[in-house]
Formats: structure tokens, C-alpha cells, sequence
């Protein structure tokens, strides 16, 4: 896997602090800091989102991959997944987080609440790379709900 991330603010673009980038698969992502009230040359604009804020992005984005792909596989008739996560970072560099809860609503026809459950601790447990990853300096916790629809 590979990835070329790219400073756009030497080019005269709006933000002093974006960025670009381009993953392998041949994606593009933008990325852009926090405005800087003392220092605006050092900050952002606020036009993308910032880079930490797509790691728990993409962390969400594997997890729910995961439940849905574990729930599929178990003949349920699974219909919609969200999950919202929330988070706390260190006050001081290198900023990591610290704590992460991923609240999981799942909505299907006859989906049991212990196949999300056991799908959720399978992800989180085993296949989840990236909160596998965050969960070496964070404290992951998770919920969910079933929905019926």
C-alpha cells in the first residue's frame, strides 16, 4: 500500500497548511490544518479535513467494513451501519488519542443483538488493522443499537 502526500500551500492556494493526497488505489484526498489566529501564515483555511480527523475516519470506515462484511456472512439481513466515533487526544505532543468510543447502529430485518455484538468484538479484536493500531495508545470502547427496519 502506498500513498504520496503533496503541500499545496507553496503554490499560492488559499490555505497556507493544505495538503493533497494520493493514495495508491488512485484516489485523491484533501487535507487542511486549523486556522492559526496568531500566526495565519502557520494554519489553515478550514477547507478540508485535518489529518487526524481522517484516521478516525478511515479507523470507522474498517470497523463498520468489518461488521457489515461479519454480519453479511452470517445470513443476516442487515440494511443499514453507521458508526459514530468520539475521541479524546493528549494535551501535549505528540497529541494521540486517547480514548475512542464507536457508538454501532445497525438496522436490518431480524438481526440479532448478539451477531452485532459478536460482529463488533471480532472487528475490534481481530480484523480492525487500524483500531488495533489506535487501541496501543487509546482506550477503545464501543455501544450499539439494533434497529429494526
Amino acid at each position: 500500500m502506498e500513498c504520496t502526500v503533496s503541500w499545496t500551500g507553496a503554490t499560492g492556494a488559499r490555505s497556507h497548511m493544505g495538503f493533497v493526497a494520493e493514495t495508491g488505489s488512485g484516489h485523491v484526498v484533501t487535507m487542511d490544518g486549523a486556522p492559526d489566529a496568531v500566526k495565519p501564515e502557520n494554519g489553515g483555511a478550514n477547507m478540508a479535513a485535518r489529518p487526524m480527523e481522517l484516521l478516525l475516519a478511515g479507523t470507522g470506515g474498517c470497523t463498520a467494513y468489518d461488521v457489515v462484511l461479519i454480519l453479511k456472512r452470517g445470513r443476516h439481513n442487515v440494511k443499514g451501519c453507521t458508526v459514530k466515533l468520539t475521541s479524546e487526544r493528549a494535551d501535549t505532543d505528540p497529541k494521540v488519542f486517547t480514548k475512542i468510543h464507536m457508538h454501532f447502529t445497525v438496522t436490518g430485518s431480524g438481526v440479532p443483538a448478539s451477531a452485532v455484538e459478536r460482529a463488533i468484538a471480532m472487528s475490534h479484536d481481530k480484523y480492525c488493522s487500524a483500531s488495533v493500531m489506535l487501541g496501543k495508545t487509546a482506550e477503545i470502547t464501543t455501544g450499539f443499537e439494533v434497529v429494526e427496519g
